[in-house]
């Protein structure tokens, strides 16, 4: 985990290292001073030297500049240091996301994704910066005010160790049993996140059905697990300050109760006593910050151990040796395929897929809900890998390619249509970021969207809120079969991608397909038979398997899927025609 993190730290390893520095020098600073101090009584004061006094006030004036030039430099390193840190995480974590499979994302919850990206990587943050500050000034001053102590008085300085024992055991408490609720915390923090990003991304459903109140109180339930952990967390680290000002207040009636005795019996100066009562709250605020880190370092653990598995995950996806990074065409072959979502389960989603397709033929794959014709369509592309068995596309397993040069000459449209914030240009160019207007109007064209395109009063710089919330279904799967068309892939594969536009324009788009990019191999997922009934052949799937394959006519005589679906069909429409 600390490999994994530290890599991280990169262009601000300078920052990392200057910080401690200038804290040792401002710690440097601040053990002087009480050596100034007891000068000033011991040998000025009590002497009845004013030139000793003022000699030495100067001198300590200059090391108290010194000391706090020393920490503002030494803080706005640390600060660069850790935000620039969190910055390097936060891109880790994104850009191992993004090649992510879809298997590995399987694992993986929204909520805890976005929470690992925000909450946990905040939480590394400070506790790095709270490492780089005090975990080089406290020790460092524990050790330097131990040694002024020991150097002035041994005996008193025994009262210190014992200090430090009761602290340490205390310490090691507090951490054994908060670390574990906090690790549980977070996983409740997903949960909580996942209740607010479900609530909004479906407010208008929420609003719809009246369950406002419920929404309400399914987020109040996971607050309030939140809370509870916390509470439960913060009660054991509360601890921590009680024993801190007991250990603190014990020292300094001891040092003050043997050191009097020693004052009198001039063992000791009242300068030095007085030093030692300075290096003493030094010890102790140097134990307290050291607690205090451990504290923090307690609750990022768990934080820390969430970002550094999702940098750690490896995709299930990965090129070969050698991958080849030409296509020759869009054929495609699946040749024993089974396929399961998790590697060890032998449940499989698909069982003995078998079929072949030329390059610039149109299939339609019908089934009923389950039948897993996603998944089919997920393999070509390598969105998924098979669990067995080989998918070939123009001649070669797909294991073969390069995935990206394999993913740009697919081109999918997902069932769940997505468009992201920005102009419709700005979402067109996903499939070309190089496409000329013309291109895309030409596009958009095709899939029967530059029509509607036109009536916005910005046409095409019409600005699309985030998910597309701004137009209707329809609108939105015409923009993304136009955005997958502007690829120019040797693959097209809608899935379900017409089921909200109307019969008329579904065949326009079918008939624009087949018109104008001929070569291309069309794969065409949909519900309604009148969507595909032209194909040159059609796949029906049923519960994984494939029941059967042929034209239109062909399964209409041999597979009785097809045929219910089919009758059940027409009789709708006939029945509708007569109303």
């Amino acid at each position: 985990m600390l490999k994994t993190l530290l890599a991280e730290i990169k262009e601000y390893k300078k920052d990392s290292i200057l910080t401690p520095i200038f804290m040792v020098l401002e710690v440097i600073m601040e053990v002087i001073i009480p050596v100034m101090m007891a000068s000033i009584i011991d040998d000025g004061v009590e002497k009845g030297s004013i030139s000793h006094v003022v000699l030495m006030g100067v001198c300590m004036l200059a090391v108290a500049m010194l000391s706090l030039t020393f920490g503002a430099t030494a803080g706005k390193y640390a600060a660069s240091a850790s935000t620039g840190f969190a910055k390097n995480l936060r891109k880790a974590m994104f850009r191992n996301i993004q090649n992510y499979s879809f298997s590995n994302l399987d694992k993986y919850s929204t909520a805890g994704l976005v929470t690992r990206l925000t909450t946990d990587i905040t939480n590394v943050q400070n506790a790095y910066q709270m490492i780089l500050r005090l975990c080089a000034r406290a020790p460092f001053m524990l050790i330097c005010a131990m040694v002024m102590s020991f150097s002035i008085s041994a005996k008193l300085s025994l009262v210190y160790l014992g200090a430090i024992v009761f602290l340490s055991v205390a310490l090691f408490f507090i951490i054994k049993n908060a670390h574990p609720i906090f690790l549980h915390v977070f996983q409740k923090y997903d949960d909580l996140n996942a209740s607010v990003q479900e609530n909004v991304n479906a407010v208008r459903v929420v609003k719809a059905y009246v369950r406002e109140d419920y929404e309400v109180s399914k987020f109040h339930k996971a607050s309030e697990n939140v809370y509870n952990l916390f509470v439960k967390a913060e009660k054991i680290l509360t601890l921590n300050m009680p024993s801190m000002i007991f250990a603190m207040n014990t020292c300094i009636l001891l040092i003050s109760w043997l050191g009097a005795k020693m004052v009198v019996g001039g063992e000791l100066k009242t300068g030095q006593l007085m030093s030692l009562f300075t290096y003493i709250i030094n010890i102790l605020i140097s134990l307290m910050m050291i607690s205090m880190a451990f504290v923090m370092i307690t609750m990022s653990k768990a934080s820390a151990e969430r970002i550094a598995e999702v940098i750690n995950e490896k995709s299930d996806l990965t090129n070969g040796d050698a991958p080849i990074k030409t296509i020759r065409d869009g054929s495609i072959e699946f040749k024993k395929v089974n396929f399961s979502y998790k590697k060890e389960n032998t449940n499989y989603v698909l069982r003995d897929i078998d079929f072949s397709i030329k390059s610039g033929e149109t299939i339609g794959i019908l089934g009923g809900t389950g039948s897993a014709k996603s998944s089919l369509v997920q393999l070509i592309p390598r969105l998924y890998d098979t669990s067995t068995g080989e998918v070939i596309v123009g001649g070669q397993n797909v294991k073969q390619y390069d995935i990206e040069s394999l993913r740009d000459e697919v081109a999918m449209v997902l069932q769940k249509n997505v468009l992201f914030s920005g102009t419709i240009k700005d979402n067109l160019r996903w499939g070309n970021k190089e496409a000329t207007d013309e291109e895309m109007k030409r596009a958009c064209e095709l899939a029967q969207a530059d029509e509607f395109i036109q009536k916005f009063p910005d046409q095409y710089d019409t600005y699309i809120e985030q998910g597309g919330n701004n137009v209707s279904g329809g609108q939105k799967q015409r923009l993304c079969i136009a955005r997958a068309l502007l690829k120019k892939p040797k693959i097209l594969i809608l899935d379900d991608s017409t089921s909200a536009v109307d019969t008329k324009t579904d065949s326009l788009i079918r008939k624009a397909f087949k018109e104008e990019i001929p070569d291309t191999t069309k794969i065409i997922i949909a519900q309604r038979i009148s969507s595909i009934q032209d194909a040159d052949r059609i796949i029906v799937l049923n519960e994984g398997r494939m029941e059967s394959i042929g034209t239109h006519e062909e399964l209409l005589e041999r597979s009785y899927i097809y045929k219910d679906v089919f009758e059940s069909q027409t009789k709708g429409a006939d029945k509708n025609g007569e109303e």
